[in-house]
């Protein structure tokens, strides 16, 4: 199990990386629509490579067989693998390629009300608010902590449904 795990938590989490990384151009030139379906995208890509390493550890390892709480086992170990690659990259990004991402995405929220012809409350609202999860950004150990808890969610969806779809009994 622990080769499956690796392998695929690693490609996984290398996926994420990767359209992350790929994402930073347009943070930096503001183009923060482009940048979230990018990022989201990349979250549900990486997730997917979850169903794919549980399928190799049911054809490999289980011969054939593979019972749900073996599947969720596994899907949930490749997906802790690839949210701590994902979270140490970003912990990476943040304080070293880019020091000023907090600044630009607390300006972009308060930018995205103002667009929206939110009143000036919602806009004090939400200065407030973008500065509170600056300072939270801003501290490496919340910094991975909301990073790891972005991406978790929907590998833990996704997982639940893998290996309901491919539990299998012996014949």
């Amino acid at each position: 199990m622990k080769r499956t795990v690796l392998q695929f938590g690693l490609i996984s989490g290398g996926v994420s990386i990767a359209l992350m990384l790929a994402t930073l151009p347009s943070i930096d030139a503001g183009r923060h629509g482009f940048a979230d379906v990018l990022g989201y995208t990349s979250i549900v890509l990486s997730a997917l490579l979850v169903f794919f390493g549980i399928r190799s550890y049911r054809e490999k390892a289980g011969a054939g067989r593979l019972t749900f709480g073996r599947g969720l086992a596994v899907g949930l170990l490749i997906t802790l693998v690839s949210c701590a690659c994902y979270a140490v990259a970003f912990e990476i990004v943040y304080f070293k390629l880019m020091p000023q991402f907090g600044d630009k995405f607390a300006a972009c929220m308060v930018e995205r009300v103002r667009e929206s012809g939110g009143t000036q409350e919602q806009i004090d609202a939400t200065t407030k608010q973008a500065r509170t999860l600056k300072q939270l950004y801003d501290s490496p150990l919340t910094n991975a902590l909301l990073t790891f808890g972005t991406s978790l969610p929907i590998g833990l969806l996704v997982t639940g449904i893998s290996a309901l779809i491919l539990r299998k009994r012996g014949s």
